[in-house]
């Protein structure tokens, strides 16, 4: 017999549970899958910041804000490609849902004190913060058997840290003592996104629905132009699965599949930082059923490190508060700076990008990080590797600046100047060439003992040995798919509603565009989008919601 549900969510990431959880408080059979054999999706390794302007957290920090002054900072970053009825049903929506998954999800959200938005001089923008969210501790012990069911990040050796202290929410991550990491093992609580999806999970399962894990969603059941239904590829075969009111994608992009990557996006992402897979399977159901697609040359560009084997179960990592912290340069192919170190890490797509027209070749890939022993002994280097005086074992110094050249294969006379001139720079406390230290943003990373000075991010390189890193172009996700309208309903190559299909997350076409507003701006969009799909398919507010 064919099983039935009224709603039917694909995907058990931020989005996915977002949509489950809503959809399940607001009185609805929810069949939530997931392809995998584990639930959480990207969203688990992730940091767990959710960006969401007029949060109700921010007046606890001291933060205002206003709908109208998110909107006007977001259109800033628009370059007309942004629609405004879609910014404008995610600034509504933002606060709601907050509020919604605190009440009947226990995420107990806190806005991040001081956190600036990605460019906060822009009109509009928070140089003090406000709008990034996240979730305390979360004991995992409470989540029974699926305790150990969650997807775990392969980059971070262990679990029970908070955003801070990993070098993905501080340039010095702030480590706790061995004391405090044992008192957390012991009931298991895990920070950044597995307290995010550790808490969505926990309200789902309260709410008497358990993932079915390694289902396959292969294809939409359409009848009579809507979408009723989803064919699932399992460990027992083909099946189908009946939903009375809707579908709700939420599979994540396309940055696993060689194939999409190529037909559609600006530029390489050679080195995705997301799970595996993330192969485009949404899109693809999407693309069958008619969908019409936005934002498609678009993905949440991240630099990545390119690392020997046998570092991490991945042999990468993200290149985030490496790049700010003083007494560190990234060049190019040239020897030569070709951006803001400290600027944002989506940002670095446009940089990655660059044509040299003469050598019809990227310009700055791949690109290296250099540094010297004093940033070595101050704040250690990827891996993670703590910081010391030996470097880790994969990680060659070299005397010279000419003998580093040498190795790894840039002019050495352009590589020596390029540091000379940083220098220069440095003692004059300022970086003409390419503003480093000049936004709050580039302030807030680097070294905390300036924290909001440029001499947290500006230091000079010269104290040999010195190092370099090979940094390539990588992705969190991809953020394009089917355009919605403001309740997340696909719309098809007229514009109208595809009736019983819904999408939210990176398989749908970003709100955002090519922008990033602040730290969390991929959870943000992704869980309201999510929110709004499972408020329209269950109708009215339910009594406990209004």
């Amino acid at each position: 017999m064919t099983e039935e549900f009224d709603v039917i969510v694909l995907g058990t990431g931020a989005a996915g549970l977002t949509a489950a959880v809503t959809a399940a408080r607001g009185g609805a059979r929810v069949g939530l899958f997931e392809k995998s054999h584990e639930v959480g999706g990207t969203a688990a390794w992730s940091g767990g910041h959710v960006w969401i302007p007029c949060n109700p957290h921010q007046a606890a920090i001291g933060v205002t804000d206003s709908e109208d002054e998110a909107f006007t900072y977001i259109m800033s970053l628009s370059r007309d490609l942004l629609e405004e009825r879609l910014v404008r049903a995610y600034l509504k929506a933002g606060p709601e849902m907050v509020e919604f998954l605190d009440r009947q999800a226990g995420t107990e959200f806190y806005a991040v004190p001081d956190f600036p938005d990605y460019h906060p001089e822009h009109p509009g923008g928070k140089p003090g913060g406000g709008r990034t969210i996240e979730c305390p501790l979360f004991p995992f012990d409470e989540l029974g058997e699926w305790q150990d069911r969650v997807t775990h990040t392969p980059y971070y050796s262990s679990e029970h840290l908070t955003m801070s202290e990993t070098p993905l929410g501080a340039a010095v991550p702030r480590v706790p003592s061995k004391e405090e990491l044992a008192r957390r093992a012991v009931r298991d609580e895990r920070g950044r996104g597995q307290a995010l999806i550790g808490r969505l999970l926990k309200a789902l399962l309260d709410a008497g629905v358990e993932p079915r894990v390694q289902h396959r969603a292969r294809e939409l059941v359409v009848e009579d132009g809507r979408v009723v239904g989803v064919r699932f590829d399992t460990p027992d075969g083909s099946r189908e699965v009946r939903a009375e009111r809707g579908v709700v994608l939420a599979t994540g992009g396309f940055e696993w599949n060689e194939e999409y990557k190529r037909a559609f996006l600006r530029g390489p992402l050679t080195h995705p930082v997301s799970m595996p897979t993330n192969t485009g399977d949404g899109l693809y159901m999407a693309m069958k059923a008619g969908a019409m697609l936005g934002n498609m040359r678009e993905a949440w560009w991240i630099p990545a490190a390119d690392l020997p084997e046998g570092i991490n179960p991945m042999n990468r990592a993200m290149i985030t508060a490496d790049r700010t912290r003083p007494r560190s340069i990234m060049v190019n192919r040239r020897g030569r700076r070709f951006t803001n170190e400290a600027a944002n890490y989506n940002a670095f797509g446009g940089a990655f990008h660059v044509e040299d027209v003469s050598a019809f070749d990227y310009a700055n890939l791949p690109s290296w990080l250099v540094f010297d022993q004093g940033y070595l002994r101050a704040y250690g280097t990827v891996g993670p590797h703590p910081a010391g005086e030996e470097p880790p074992s994969w990680l060659k110094g070299h005397p010279t600046l000419e003998a580093l050249a040498e190795d790894i294969g840039l002019p050495a006379e352009e590589l020596v100047a390029t540091v000379r001139r940083w220098n220069d720079h440095v003692a004059h406390g300022v970086d003409p060439d390419f503003h480093r230290g000049h936004s709050a943003h580039d302030r807030w990373w680097g070294d905390p003992a300036y924290k909001g000075d440029v001499r947290g991010t500006l230091g000079p390189i010269d104290d040999p040995p010195y190092y370099a890193i090979k940094v390539v172009s990588g992705g969190l996700g991809t953020k394009g798919g089917p355009r919605v309208d403001t309740h997340a309903r696909v719309l098809d190559l007229d514009g109208d509603a595809i009736e019983g299909l819904y999408a939210a997350g990176n398989v749908m076409a970003s709100p955002f565009g090519m922008t990033y507003g602040g730290a969390g701006g991929t959870l943000g969009p992704a869980m309201v989008f999510a929110y709004l799909a499972a408020r329209h398919l269950t109708g009215a507010a339910t009594a406990d919601d209004r």
